[in-house]
Parts: C-alpha cells; sequence; structure tokens
C-alpha cells in the first residue's frame, strides 16, 4: 500500500479513537466515506492513474475501503455499547428504597373484581380446584359446537355478542359469551380426572344497572368416575356459605335447561327483598334469588372432547363476578365498575396486603 494510503488509515484510526459519541463517529464517518469523503476522492480519481499502476492502486484502495469500514462499524459498536451501559447507570432504580409517602387516601387497593377473584381461588382451592385459563377470542367449535349447541340452536340468541371477520374455514371468531372455552381446552388437552375453576372475562351485547358488555365469570368443573348430583350440590353449598359468611344460608336447587348439561339446575339462595339481606328470614318465609346456573356435564359434551361418558361423569357451574359480589358487598349499580372513579375505588378496595385466605376468613 502507498504511503498516502497508509497515512489515510493512520488518519481515520487515530479520528475514531477521539470520537467520544455517535455524533462525532457519524462525522468520521461522512468525512471518509460520504461523497466528498477522503476515501470517495480516492476511488473517484483512480481513472486519472497510469494504466499499468491502475490494478494495483485499485486493489490497494478495496483494501483499505474494507479495512475502514471495518473499524468505522467496530468503534460504532463500541459507542452504543458505551451509551446503553451510561443510560442504565442514569435510569437504574435502587428497590430496596422505601415507597414514596402517599397522602392520606392514596395509597392503592385491590380492586373488587380482583379480590372476589382471590376468595373464589382460596376456597375452591381448598376443595383442590386448580384454576385454568385460556384466550378471550374463541373459535365457534370451542365457543358452541363443542358445548351441544349447533348452528340452528335458539341457545346462541342468548350469546348474540361481538363477532370478528370470518377465518379461512369461513367460520367467524367471536369474543367469549362465557368461560366455558376453556373447558372444553381442558378436557381435549387433558385426561381426567379433572378439576378446574375458570375465572375470567366474557361479553355479550347487553348494558344496563347489572348487565355490561364485557364482565367477569368464573365457572367450575369436575370429571371423575362416580359423579352424581350429591357432589355438586355439596360443592356448591359449601362454596356460598363460605364466600357469603353465612353458616346457615339457604340455598335451592330448581330444575332448568342448559344445551351443556343434563340435567341442568339454577340455584337459588335465601333473600330479604324488601331489605336486601342474605340468608334466612327472620319469621321463617324466604325469598329466593337467582345466582348461578349448575348441572352434569352432558354426555354430548364429553364425547365431543374425547371423554368416554360411559366411564366418566362431571359437573359444571357458573356465575357472574360482578353479581356476587354486588350482592356480599351491597353494590346496587354494576356500572361504577369500569368507571375509574377513584373515590368508588378507594371506597370498595381491598387492602393489597391482606390476601384473601380461608384461615382469616373471606
Amino acid at each position: 500500500m502507498s504511503n498516502d494510503l497508509a497515512g489515510l488509515e493512520a488518519e481515520v484510526a487515530a479520528e475514531l479513537a477521539a470520537a467520544q459519541d455517535l455524533r462525532a463517529w457519524d462525522a468520521v464517518r461522512v468525512a471518509t466515506l460520504g461523497k466528498s469523503g477522503r476515501l470517495t476522492g480516492l476511488l473517484k480519481g483512480l481513472g486519472q492513474v497510469p494504466a499499468e499502476q491502475r490494478k494495483e492502486r485499485g486493489a490497494s484502495l478495496n483494501r483499505l475501503k474494507t479495512a475502514l469500514e471495518a473499524a468505522i462499524e467496530t468503534r460504532k459498536g463500541a459507542l452504543e455499547d458505551a451509551a446503553l451501559e451510561a443510560r442504565l447507570a442514569a435510569e437504574r432504580l435502587d428497590v430496596t428504597l422505601p415507597p414514596r409517602p402517599s397522602a392520606p387516601g392514596e395509597a392503592g387497593g385491590i380492586h373488587p373484581i380482583s379480590r372476589t377473584m382471590e376468595e373464589l381461588t382460596a376456597i375452591f382451592g381448598a376443595m383442590g380446584f386448580r384454576v385454568a385459563e385460556g384466550p378471550d377470542i374463541e373459535g365457534d367449535w370451542h365457543n358452541f359446537g363443542a358445548l351441544n349447541i349447533p348452528d340452528h340452536h335458539p341457545a346462541r340468541q342468548d350469546h348474540d355478542t361481538f363477532y370478528l371477520p370470518a377465518g379461512p374455514d369461513g367460520r367467524r371468531p367471536v369474543l367469549r359469551t362465557h368461560t366455558s372455552p376453556v373447558q372444553i381446552r381442558t378436557m381435549v388437552s387433558q385426561p381426567p380426572p379433572i378439576r378446574v375453576i375458570v375465572p375470567g372475562r366474557t361479553w355479550r351485547a347487553d348494558h344496563d344497572a347489572t348487565h355490561s358488555p364485557m364482565f367477569h365469570q368464573v365457572e367450575g368443573l369436575v370429571i371423575d368416575r362416580g359423579i352424581t348430583l350429591g357432589h355438586l350440590k355439596g360443592c356448591l353449598i359449601d362454596f356460598l356459605r363460605a364466600f357469603f359468611a353465612i353458616s346457615d344460608l339457604p340455598v335451592r336447587f330448581r330444575a332448568s335447561y342448559f344445551p351443556f348439561t343434563e340435567p341442568s339446575m339454577e340455584v337459588d339462595i335465601g333473600w330479604n327483598r324488601k331489605t336486601g339481606e342474605l340468608g334466612k328470614a327472620k319469621g321463617g318465609q324466604n325469598d329466593w334469588l337467582e345466582i348461578l346456573g349448575s348441572g352434569m356435564v352432558h354426555p354430548k359434551v364429553l364425547a365431543n372432547c374425547g371423554i368416554d361418558p360411559r366411564e366418566w361423569q362431571g359437573f359444571a357451574f357458573g356465575m357472574g363476578i360482578e353479581r356476587i359480589t354486588m350482592l356480599k358487598h351491597g353494590m346496587p349499580d354494576l356500572r361504577p365498575f369500569y368507571e375509574s372513579d377513584l373515590r368508588w375505588l378507594r371506597h370498595w378496595a381491598s387492602d393489597p396486603l391482606a390476601p384473601a385466605s380461608l384461615t382469616e376468613g373471606v
């Protein structure tokens, strides 16, 4: 390599070493490789070199260009690493520091919906249930077909809700109308015995003081050998009395219809229509309030999931989380749950440092 090329390489190396940030680095890059850069000028002048020297000179320039480009990129990487380290050092937080003091009334709390989910998990967890989860957007088969709700079934009208554009199969995905699709996914993905609860968000086209287009639901599923209605009734009675903290809460099971259970039952609890209080009426005469649906899993649903209904039986139930939260705390209206009113949240929020526990009561 001729002396002028060696001198250029040394000069660029010194300038790169002196560049302490990406702006200075970019100035060196442009001055070297830019349209008016030093190396670019030498390449443009190659045509003026005598023919017998042009080949050797061109090869030297190409070697120099490769070396300079590598040196420039190496320096860029080093500067970027240094900048990142400096930023990390400047933005580092000491997580051992105590929290900033809050003004009175500004401490955070657990939303009533989240608190109820914690209580549900604690109660059913003590019964041996685990929590199962699934996607909010479901296909037609998981949300309807596998649950014995075919296209022509009138039960779909009760679930007419929010659909998405059709997929390759021509079916339109839907924002799930219940958490039952997670029961299907659980039965398909694992062999029995099964014992799960499924809390989560659901969507339906309702909106008033007691209904919301988006609401939360919890469902339960038990699949095992020899499961009977007695197991279902015992499970739900124990749950309702533990959740509402009323040891003698009256519970009534009333025949009903759901396409995915057979037989099906609505569950009512004792309630004073005049005062809104739950429990046994003083005069011995109860009003009844419907609170959830339940039943034995339909044999067709079991078969749809690859479970032999001649060998395995099960029960399922489902209830609205907002509904039982409102009943437990005496809330008259569903809509404030989602209005983000800080005054409402501060009033109804739970202590984040006091999780739900059966030992201490829910």
